[in-house]
């Protein structure tokens, strides 16, 4: 039993002559941030052209509080940066990020508590559904709704392509860098396979040829 356990554990794998092993990809493609034809889907995707016109939207943060507490947390949330927010018609939630910085010198704010007495005027920029899109609304700081719609953000779409271009052409380059390594691979096997081939043709190879002629 010890000698045959012993045997065992000496055993390896052997490695049968032209068995093709493929060569495992290196790289992995990264799911797309942005889909390839953005405009044409924001002009064509019925939720988008929904939510591209202007309707009602209302705060939806802490609904289980008081009026007064959720005007505070609204306040608050804006000047830390961020907010909640529904389409009221479509009932479309959004987790609006913006920059809540409150320098006067700033011409184009994305938070502005100073632009309309009572109002607060939010402008935040996102990916929705593989489109670069940005939020613009007020919201009434006493009754938590408002005014908003989304807008199709062609300066950060036009970034989102380049980035998508890049992606698609490194990942092709790649791909074709495994091909061609698959190709030599499965060659140089061949002509292995062949050059055994012949060896055995011609009478056995090395050690084990004197012992095919005995």
């Amino acid at each position: 039993m010890m000698n045959e356990a012993a045997a065992l554990a000496n055993m390896i794998p052997y490695d049968t002559i032209g068995l093709y092993e493929q060569p495992k990809p290196r790289f992995i493609f990264k799911m797309p941030r942005v889909v390839p034809d953005q405009k044409s889907k924001f002009e064509s995707d019925e939720l988008f052209r929904r939510l591209g016109r202007e309707s009602e939207i209302r705060y939806t943060g802490y609904r289980e509080r008081s009026v007064e507490e959720r005007q505070v947390r609204f306040m608050n949330g804006c000047r830390e940066g961020h907010t909640e927010i529904s389409f009221v018609a479509s009932g479309t939630n959004l987790q609006l990020v913006f920059n809540a910085n409150q320098n006067p010198y700033l011409h184009d704010k994305e938070c502005d508590f100073d632009k309309e007495h009572g109002k607060v005027h939010i402008k935040s920029y996102f990916i929705m559904n593989g489109v670069c899109v940005r939020f613009r609304g007020w919201l009434d700081l006493e009754r938590l709704d408002g005014v908003g719609c989304l807008e199709y953000d062609e300066r950060r779409a036009m970034h989102e392509d380049a980035i998508l271009r890049d992606q698609i052409d490194r990942y092709n380059q790649r791909l074709r860098e495994f091909e061609d390594t698959k190709r030599a691979y499965r060659d140089n096997r061949q002509d292995e396979m062949e050059a055994v081939r012949r060896g055995v043709a011609s009478g056995g190879i090395g050690v084990g040829a004197s012992m095919w002629r005995r």
